[in-house]
């Protein structure tokens, strides 16, 4: 299993194949302990856990630890983390889990955040939690707002809702179902009848009340008045996630302790990092961290490998943007590979007449670029006013510390910044005390040519100069002090900014707005990119491979917006562009009588209801029938689930702070008589569907194979070794029926036997099982080994991803098919017959090869096959080389020496 490799550490050990598991209350450690010799037996070599420190309670994600010394009592604790590496151990297997570094859960039960409200800046965590104590607002200065209330400060005053109890002894403040506690001060002046004197129910107990409150090292308002005036960083928009400062060692150290000691201990092998960018400085960060890893090496157990930790990091990378390699990581969590074989499955042909559909049913001429800078504008007023206040008054401060920048003013600053936001062009740059790299610089000028075309006359000239206090000019280079300081603070605000503004605006708003084809809208991809060509998917390839070897490949995640089996399908459309244009046309036209009138315009909208029939044609289950009622109408209550989630992130007629809950019933209504009224739409619907289903099964397949063969690390995210129709969370973490899996893994049937029943998803799981003892019978030819684009020739050479991974006599020859629509339209199951590729080959190495799917045998002896053969009907090959042919060994021997040269 543990292979020692070169690459970000030394002698790093690199899994062969991770299995990403869900923990929560309904999925414990235990739980994994079941499922562990299932993984085993399929071919995972480690388990990849969620964030399994302590949680709020009922945490379904981990996200929001509370604790970082603890392991989660409600996942089993450190025992139960025992018991299951114990069981992984006597498997062979490792374990990797998901660690929280930018931010924690606060509340109740987050005594470090408890402390800070009752003892203020004088509590020894305030420096753990990014707090701006120096707020303009003198009602804030020096404490932290929170933003708890649910309707405005008095009315929660005179309600009641407020008021002090004794909890063990002790006067709290009492917060709905909360208790705040109260600063030593005003605690010693509380005597036995505190409760009746500070009593809400009167006007004299209210009015002491309320000045005991504003007594307190926090402030409470109304939760409306967060994005304008929370003086702590959040993770995105969400008030309970608070921002840590792990740029500080010490809070770095504090906050790592248990991490370090459970992998000293052996308990695990890697980590990887949650949403790196809103670090201060992600790679100091990351370098700290391998450093601190790989000092606990010698400290391990026998039993565990020695070699260097697993670190990869969630970063969504913008095309063309490397990661740095001196962050000294192993990779990306492989959102970039997600969004380039899904690219690459699309037909661009059906670019043009997507896009007409979708301008000429909305009436919307903007393009996804267009989208978005919309909703990065709308999403800095709606949700980050309170950091770009933040960010401006960092500017200001460094402006005001040099005489030469004196007279700028923090309106104008602040009007630069909200340009600068609007059109960048990435999450986030990297700038430091050196300034910004070359590939920053190129970002930079992108964004400030966007802003110049939107900003003021007046702040033409400002707007530069904000460029180069942002990074522009190295801070190292002004002298030590004040001015050097404001310009550092300033620069690791500004770039702790961008991220989150990012992810909301592009991934959360822009992406529920434009729906031109939704299996591009997803984490980490473009959108306004339809399809991507054979010979830059080798690109890029390669690339990897060359700077990140082990980076992981994903093609599903807990945050992915439609499973990948759903989007394979969706990329279908792309082919069919024409039946399906006639086909939207025909469903709007016959169900404008289903539309309601909701507040002063129809529901659903034009843009949502061409959104809901996409879902609906790719999520529809493969065995699912249109007159089942029971079950058509749990299909439909799911998508419902997606309808509401997506109205509200698009944020044109509803959303999360203003539910305009009559347009969120119509369109509801709107779906359920689509499907469960008197119609035959059901009916339709289903049959599209299914029409599809052949060719969007290829389109799985050839996703899974890429993913299981290119260089780099697979990740097989829970459920979808079966096929997986899932939507946007919370329907990607359902339970996963383990028992039919392994059932069905047992039986072991060959890909000719698995085939009739391809829909249940023993297909996929077949091949699965096959790549994966496929890389275990080859460990270091997938660990290390080459990766050269094999050239194809042929009337159908446009239709097929050919490439082989080589390494010291080794070779793995991979075929996928793409753009299979013409041939799958309509039949039974994901086979090509043979004709199809007549006159196609490939060029590949002489010798005798096994195929990895179907163990059939062959030989070949002059450096090329047909298409036909190597796929024998299937959309997928996997061909292992045995040995050199009996006849040419010489010249198979040149050919492969050739090939790994040019790599």
């Amino acid at each position: 299993m543990f292979r020692h490799c070169a690459g970000a550490g030394p002698f790093v050990s690199v899994p062969r194949a991770l299995a990403r598991l869900q923990f929560h209350e309904g999925f414990t450690f235990d739980d994994a302990v079941g499922v562990v010799d299932y993984y085993a037996d399929l071919g995972i070599s480690h388990l990849y856990a969620s964030p399994i420190l302590k949680a709020r309670a009922g945490s379904t994600h981990g996200y929001d630890v509370v604790d970082c010394h603890q392991v989660n009592p409600e996942l089993g604790g450190e025992p139960g983390l025992r018991r299951l590496v114990a069981r992984l151990r006597e498997r062979d297997m490792g374990l990797v889990i998901d660690i929280v570094p930018n931010h924690m859960g606060i509340g109740v039960d987050n005594a470090w955040w408890m402390d800070v409200l009752e003892n203020g800046r004088d509590s020894p965590f305030a420096n753990h939690f990014d707090i701006d104590w120096h707020a303009a607002d003198p009602l804030v200065r020096g404490r932290v707002m929170l933003p708890l209330l649910g309707a405005p400060y008095a009315q929660v005053l005179a309600s009641g809702d407020m008021a002090l109890e004794r909890v063990h002894g002790c006067y709290m403040l009492r917060v709905y179902d909360q208790h705040l506690p109260l600063c030593a001060s005003s605690r010693e002046r509380l005597g036995d009848e505190a409760a009746a004197q500070y009593d809400p129910g009167t006007e004299e107990g209210r009015a002491r009340l309320h000045r005991l409150i504003e007594a307190q090292h926090y402030r409470l308002v109304f939760w409306k008045l967060a994005s304008d005036i929370v003086n702590y960083r959040r993770f995105f928009d969400i008030n309970g996630l608070a921002g840590l400062r792990v740029e500080r060692t010490a809070v770095f150290e504090d906050t790592h302790a248990l991490i370090f000691q459970l992998y000293a201990e052996g308990l695990i092998d890697g980590v990887r990092c949650d949403h790196v960018d809103g670090l201060a400085d992600p790679r100091r960060y990351c370098r700290q961290l391998r450093h601190r890893l790989d000092t606990l090496r010698d400290r391990r157990p026998l039993d565990a490998p020695r070699g260097g930790a697993y670190v990869i990091v969630e970063k969504i990378l913008a095309e063309d943007e490397p990661l740095h390699v001196d962050w000294r990581t192993d990779g990306t969590t492989g959102y970039e590979f997600m969004d380039q074989v899904s690219a690459v499955l699309h037909d661009e042909a059906g670019e043009t007449p997507l896009t007409e559909l979708w301008r000429d049913t909305t009436g919307d001429r903007a393009d996804f670029a267009t989208q978005a800078v919309r909703a990065r504008r709308q999403i800095l007023v709606d949700s980050f006013e309170a950091e770009l206040d933040r960010t401006a008054r960092a500017l200001f401060a460094s402006a005001r510390a040099d005489v030469v920048t004196r007279d700028v003013s923090f309106a104008a600053i602040r009007r630069v910044l909200i340009e600068l936001l609007v059109h960048f062009p990435v999450y986030r740059t990297y700038a430091g005390g050196a300034g910004r790299g070359a590939f920053d610089e190129v970002v930079f000028a992108r964004a400030i040519e966007g802003a110049a075309r939107t900003i003021r006359m007046e702040d033409a000239d400002l707007l530069a100069l904000v460029g180069v206090w942002l990074g522009g000019e190295a801070p190292r280079s002004l002298p030590p002090g004040a001015a050097r300081r404001s310009r550092e603070r300033a620069i690791a605000i500004f770039q702790q900014a961008t991220s989150p503004v990012a992810a909301k605006a592009v991934e959360d708003t822009a992406g529920y707005r434009y729906g031109r084809l939704l299996s591009r809208n997803e984490v980490g991809a473009d959108a306004a990119r339809m399809a991507l060509s054979i010979e830059d998917f080798h690109r890029h390839v390669r690339e990897r491979a060359q700077a990140h070897p082990h980076n992981l490949l994903a093609t599903a995640t807990h945050d992915h917006k439609r499973g990948e089996d759903l989007r394979a399908r969706l990329a279908v459309l792309s082919e069919v562009s024409g039946s399906w244009v006639a086909q939207v046309e025909a469903w709007r036209e016959r169900h404008a009588g289903l539309r309601r009138k909701a507040d002063v315009r129809m529901a659903p909208a034009a843009p949502d209801e061409l959104m809901l029939y996409q879902m609906l044609v790719g999520a529809w289950p493969l065995t699912l029938r249109w007159d089942d009622t029971p079950a058509v109408s749990a299909f439909v209550d799911r998508i419902a689930a997606w309808q509401g989630k997506a109205l509200r992130e698009a944020k044109r007629w509803t959303r999360w702070t203003s539910p305009n809950e009559q347009y969120e019933e119509a369109c509801e209504a709107f779906l359920r008589d689509l499907l469960l009224g008197p119609g035959e739409f059901g009916r339709d619907i289903g049959a599209f569907a299914q029409s599809l289903a052949a060719a969007g099964a290829a389109n799985g397949l050839g996703q899974m194979v890429l993913r299981l063969t290119t260089p780099g690390v697979p990740d097989l995210y829970q459920g979808t070794d079966y096929w997986d129709f899932s939507l946007v969370d919370p329907d990607n973490r359902r339970p996963v029926d383990f028992d039919a899996r392994r059932a069905s893994l047992a039986a072991s049937p060959s890909v000719a036997e698995a085939m009739p029943s391809w829909r249940s998803g023993v297909l996929k799981q077949t091949i699965l099982h096959r790549l994966l003892v496929c890389r275990s019978d080859h460990p270091l030819l997938f660990a290390r080994g080459g990766y050269r684009p094999l050239t194809v020739e042929g009337p159908e050479a446009d239709r097929v991803i050919a490439f082989e991974r080589h390494d010291r006599g080794q070779r793995v020859v991979v075929l996928v098919a793409r753009h299979t629509a013409g041939w799958l339209l309509d039949q039974d199951a994901p086979v090509i017959p043979p004709e199809c590729w007549a006159g196609t080959r490939v060029g590949l190495p002489a010798g005798e090869y096994r195929c990895a799917l179907t163990s059939r045998e062959r030989a070949f002896h002059n450096d090329v096959a047909s298409v036909a053969e190597l796929l024998d009907g299937l959309t997928v090959a996997v061909w292992v080389g045995t040995a050199p042919a009996r006849k040419g060994r010489k010249r198979a021997a040149q050919v492969s020496r050739l090939a790994t040269n040019a790599t």
